[in-house]
């Protein structure tokens, strides 16, 4: 008799618990959104971020801010969202260095970015631009160029936006894959990075498409291959790595979005359908379009897949390479 009443008291639970669930994703967002972007105004996270958020803001019954927290090349947002409470009011925008290269570079990191988030969405991707000083590199094709670096003597350099950045690896694979010996030189940012390429204290650099392309257009910097599995829009005229004879190097420079760790199913639907509605309005895709990213808006089972084989991907590449943090 007991063990009856046990059975009908925990069957009657079970319907009691899936309305609980139901009524907490209804009820959000009870108060403001916060997306975090882990980065200073200004950057990819921050554009994208803000973009999602005007959009989310215009559907739900209740605003979405984007509020800054930089420090640690992300470390300090992403410690802040995995210990927050996982009721949806605290989200995160931010790039693969948070979600990926973090944790093949930095064996203390302070967070699991695996386990200590509920990852929502892959949200944009972008390639990289292989682009070398056109005054000093004497090379009119990847073949040649990589033929060029290995010339006798050569003490050539590579800038990048700083250790453990997509450039930094991007070019770290290219060394490996190629044979070459060029040597990092971080800067803080793809700005001065650039600069320097420009000015031909550095000969090489991997930059993200769309902030390349302006230096592109005006011949400040002369492109080779761009990362894609396919030729990009913005620079029709610059063969694929594959194209150019290397193959296997397709490289993505990416944001996602995410939240605290432990969060209700029914809410993470519909948080995500909320943020994949924002992707894909005309005026988001335009504006991604425009600086050189790509609209992704996949599952967070298909954005887990993706971000397994990118932190084995990047891991293999830090310890082939011996990369340290700074």
């Amino acid at each position: 008799m007991k063990r009856r009443i046990l059975l009908q008291a925990g069957a009657l639970s079970m319907p009691a618990l899936a309305l609980g669930r139901m009524a907490l994703a209804q009820s959000w967002p009870s108060r403001p959104v916060t997306m975090m972007v882990p980065f200073a105004p200004g950057g990819s996270s921050d554009i994208i971020g803000r973009a999602v958020a005007q959009r989310m803001s215009l559907t739900l019954p209740k605003p979405v801010v984007v509020e800054n927290r930089p420090g640690a090349a992300g470390e300090v947002g992403a410690r802040l969202l995995a210990r927050a409470e996982p009721d949806g009011h605290l989200l995160m925008a931010a790039p693969i260095s948070t979600f990926a290269i973090n944790k093949a570079l930095r064996p203390q990191l302070g967070y699991d970015p695996v386990t200590d988030f509920t990852n929502l969405t892959l949200s944009v991707t972008t390639p990289n631009v292989l682009v070398v000083n056109p005054a000093q590199v004497k090379a009119g094709t990847l073949q040649e160029f990589i033929a060029w670096l290995k010339r006798t003597g050569a003490q050539d350099s590579y800038s990048s936006s700083g250790v453990g950045s997509s450039d930094h690896l991007t070019a770290e694979l290219f060394n490996q894959r190629t044979g070459s010996r060029v040597a990092h030189i971080p800067y803080a940012g793809g700005a001065p990075a650039t600069t320097d390429l420009i000015s031909g204290t550095v000969q090489m650099s991997f930059q993200n498409l769309g902030f390349i392309t302006p230096f592109i257009r005006d011949k400040q910097v002369k492109p080779l291959i761009v990362t894609s599995e396919e030729r990009h829009p913005l620079l029709p005229d610059v063969p694929t790595a594959a194209e150019a004879g290397l193959e296997d190097f397709v490289v993505y420079s990416w944001q996602a979005m995410a939240a605290p760790p432990k969060m209700n199913p029914a809410l993470v639907q519909q948080i995500h359908g909320s943020i994949i509605e924002a992707l894909r309005q005309p005026e988001v895709v335009k504006q991604m379009d425009l600086i050189g990213f790509s609209i992704v808006g996949n599952s967070p089972e298909e954005f887990q897949a993706f971000q397994t084989k990118e932190i084995e991907r990047w891991t293999q590449v830090v310890r082939a390479g011996n990369i340290r943090p700074e």
